[in-house]
């Protein structure tokens, strides 16, 4: 009763922190009862908790006893399984090393234990309110199509894919896809580009494009374009497409899970994906796709408030 008395005289501080593959962006939130009076963000390059970084989250958090420090999950090893069943868990993976978590009586999230302590003893002079699972953010994001579409659902970041596919608001399938592994085939792929010259994709440069394409002819049953360099390097549209299209394709060919032919995908945008990660998808794996720009730190300042209220 006194801490709700109390809170009536201080602003709320919602403090947003994503590490990315080489920077950390924070987005900062203060809110009264009325609502959102101001917010600030700004990025680092550094995925520590440099003296800036911490500097900048204090001189607001220093205003109000009440401030929530939430992290977007980049673990590695967390995914999502299609069930709430403790004794059914098991049967999609191994979850006795992590942290799991039921969503909404429909599904389960996890992550590493390991990987949760690392990120709370990194974090220790600021503390760590709230990990939010991509898989949270996804289906929060995705809340008005999940419910009533069969789809494949992507939230696309720098480092991480966090795959799904729903039916009806069930969960059939999830994978966390690392950037950062490079299937053996795509690797050859780039491998076979090393050889045969340093390609640039810069805007003012010229490249030979029709060396790139007989690379990727090579390759299989590709239909081959060609495209214009965009801000996404090439090497990186292809890996995002390699590895959806593995992940898929796993969904497909296991028992364990109930398979179904997915013809939409639904992506939620962080990165700026080009339009030849767009086409790969088209015309590579017959899918409508359809995409949304997302502001993950904003996405996840709003599961903390969900929080608080719940």
């Amino acid at each position: 009763m006194f801490d709700t008395f109390l809170e009536a005289f201080y602003n709320k501080v919602f403090v947003n922190i994503l590490v990315k593959r080489s920077s950390t962006d924070v987005y900062i939130e203060i809110r009264s009862k009325k609502g959102v009076i101001d917010h600030f963000s700004e990025s680092f390059n550094t995925t520590i908790l440099s003296s800036q970084l911490l500097e900048f989250i204090n001189f607001y958090t220093k205003e109000s006893p009440y401030f929530y420090i939430s992290f977007l999950d980049i673990s590695p090893e967390q995914g999502a399984l299609p069930t709430c069943e403790k004794n059914r868990l098991g049967f999609y993976g191994d979850v006795s090393a992590s942290e799991y978590k039921c969503h909404d009586n429909k599904w389960t999230y996890y992550t590493a234990k390991t990987d949760l302590y690392a990120m709370e003893k990194r974090y220790a002079k600021i503390g760590v309110d709230f990990v939010f699972s991509p898989y949270s953010v996804l289906s929060n994001f995705f809340k008005d199509k999940i419910s009533t579409t069969l789809a494949m659902y992507l939230l696309v970041q720098d480092s991480f894919i966090s795959l799904s596919v729903f039916d009806n608001g069930t969960l059939l399938y999830a994978e966390q896809l690392d950037m950062e592994t490079i299937s053996e085939d795509a690797d050859e792929i780039l491998a076979s580009m090393d050889d045969e010259e340093e390609i640039s994709l810069d805007i003012e440069q010229s490249i030979n494009l029709e060396d790139i394409m007989q690379d990727l002819a090579d390759f299989g049953d590709i239909e081959v374009t060609t495209a214009e360099p965009h801000e996404t390097s090439f090497n990186e549209d292809y890996q995002r497409f390699s590895l959806i299209q593995t992940s898929l394709s796993h969904f497909y060919n296991n028992e364990k899970y109930d398979s179904t032919f997915v013809e939409a995908v639904y992506i939620a945008d962080a990165v700026g994906v080009s339009s030849d990660f767009k086409h790969y998808l088209e015309e590579e794996m017959f899918l409508n796709v359809y995409l949304r720009r997302i502001d993950i730190n904003m996405e996840v300042c709003s599961l903390a408030q969900k929080e608080l209220k719940s």
